[in-house]
């Protein structure tokens, strides 16, 4: 079952792809195995997946501990406390929710004294939203500032949590404003590489988010099935 929706997914991944002349290899699917058991994320590696997505450091630790197989690539996409960078360096080679230059700064020297070279994107509340986590656009320049002076960790890109939306279509204006986001940082002299990944688009609206651009796709239950409340 796993293994079929994982192949359904990745078939409607290229042809959203290739509907605006994009290389579907170019799209990063990071299958979000929060809350499921490490028995079902197995499943899906045995399927091909390798990179996988949790939400919160200490069940994503406890994974990561009973996990043998070594090319699993861990990123975590919920929100992390300051209080947990330590712990969030040496388990996840992504760090997707970054959203204050006090984090970025404890995650790089916490990184710098574990020696890994964890990969960072910063969350852009790109709608403004009282209720998320996220940097609001007018604030993030100053963590390419800081990104500049990183030590260990790299920052690589950008990622959002659009507002919940009625239809895929409806969530169209929220990524196309994260890249044209994207575009005007690097045109006003932030380095490409820093800029290099858009992470946007989940089950619901994965296909819309790469029509606008999205370099990663986040997938849950379009893969493992409803999640038990």
């Amino acid at each position: 079952m796993i293994a079929g929706r994982l192949t359904e997914v990745r078939s409607r991944i290229a042809t959203a792809a290739r509907s605006v002349g994009r290389d579907p290899s170019s799209i990063q699917l990071i299958a979000v195995s929060k809350t499921y058991p490490l028995d079902v994320i197995r499943i899906a590696y045995d399927a091909g997946q390798r990179d996988f997505g949790e939400n919160r450091v200490q069940e994503a630790l406890e994974k990561i501990g009973r996990a043998t197989e070594p090319d699993i690539k861990w990123h975590l996409v919920g929100h992390l406390q300051t209080n947990k960078a330590r712990k969030a360096v040496g388990a996840f080679a992504s760090i997707q929710s970054v959203d204050s230059v006090e984090l970025l700064h404890k995650l790089d020297q916490a990184a710098l004294e574990a020696g890994t070279k964890p990969e960072i994107l910063i969350q852009v509340a790109v709608a403004h939203e009282t209720t998320k986590f996220g940097m609001p656009p007018a604030d993030v320049p100053r963590l390419f500032e800081f990104g500049a002076r990183l030590e260990a960790a790299r920052l690589v890109g950008v990622m959002t949590i659009p507002p919940p939306a009625r239809t895929p279509k409806d969530a169209r204006l929220w990524f196309r404003r994260l890249r044209e986001l994207r575009d005007e940082w690097q045109a006003s002299g932030v380095p490409t590489v820093m800029l290099r990944e858009l992470s946007m688009g989940m089950s619901g609206d994965f296909e819309v988010a790469i029509q606008e651009g999205a370099t990663m796709v986040r997938v849950g239950t379009a893969i493992f099935g409803p999640r038990t409340p």
